[in-house]
């Protein structure tokens, strides 16, 4: 196993910092068919991923494999624009690697985003699920491996991955905006993928808790709580598990269904920063 140092993070960090004027406390990563909020950001500064060292690259279909810098109203902001899976063929020890980079830059508080298939029956297409908490019962942990002090403890806790405080935020913009009808929150539960999960497994998933299911997300949201960042979850509820009705499931039709729920959950994200009470520092760039 590769071994990865701050030195080797900072590496990466240090060339973005280089590039850029305000040093963000705020990040989101996009998920399916939520590229669109990149397209929002005002004064904008992209770094591709194929220019980082030591970065991951995204393989993806519809992520674009950048960083996004600049404003959404009144915020520094930093977007990826693409994000990285297990599906891949990363390790869960590199899908640390971006959210350790974004502690590095200054980011304090973490939006993660995706698609996500409806596990419990109440729920329908369409719907936004604001992330509680999440079941995570396969594959190694991304804090697998030489801890690096610096940046987290080595046993560290999860009681409230999901900061209550960004989901009170969360629930009072989606009110102020008229999202009730829309508006879920429940558990994401992880499944490595790439397939879709299979009838039985999503109806065990449903014993065991899950409430919508999907292959992104819960790596970085552990990356975030070891190294102290705090974190807002939300599901775009593009299809109905496995089971649920009798259609089959495709990748496009996930994204052609996401593509109609995106500029929703964008304003709700938009809201969201516009409401976070956080002030970015100024920084000067390098050479």
């Amino acid at each position: 196993m590769e071994q990865y140092t701050l030195e080797y993070y900072q590496k990466s960090a240090d060339y973005i910092l280089g590039r850029i004027t305000e040093r963000p406390k705020i990040a989101i990563i996009l998920g399916s068919a939520l590229g669109g909020v990149a397209d929002r950001v005002e004064n904008k500064i992209t770094i591709s991923y194929k220019n980082i060292p030591n970065m991951l690259q995204s393989t993806a279909p519809t992520h674009k494999g950048e960083y996004v810098f600049g404003k959404l109203g009144q915020k520094s902001v930093m977007i990826a624009s693409g994000r990285f899976h297990h599906y891949e063929g990363y390790s869960y020890e590199q899908l640390a690697s971006p959210i350790r980079i974004m502690k590095l830059v200054g980011i304090e508080t973490l939006i993660v985003t995706n698609a996500a298939g409806a596990v419990n029956l109440n729920y329908k297409v369409g719907d936004i699920m604001l992330i509680e908490d999440h079941i995570k019962l396969n594959g190694h942990s991304p804090m697998r491996g030489p801890n690096i002090d610096e940046l987290g403890s080595r046993f560290f806790d999860c009681t409230y991955i999901y900061k209550p405080e960004l989901l009170a935020l969360a629930r009072s913009r989606a009110n102020a905006l008229n999202l009730n009808n829309i508006l879920q929150q429940g558990v994401y539960y992880f499944c490595p993928g790439p397939n879709f999960e299979t009838p039985a497994e999503i109806r065990a998933i449903r014993v065991l808790g899950g409430d919508a299911v999907g292959m992104s997300t819960v790596t970085e949201t552990l990356t975030a709580a070891h190294c102290g960042i705090d974190v807002l979850g939300l599901s775009m509820i593009t299809n109905m598990a496995a089971g649920v009705t009798t259609d089959s499931l495709s990748g496009q039709d996930v994204l052609e269904t996401g593509k109609k729920t995106a500029g929703t959950i964008a304003d709700l994200i938009c809201d969201i920063v516009e409401h976070l009470d956080i002030k970015n520092n100024h920084v000067k760039p390098t050479a």
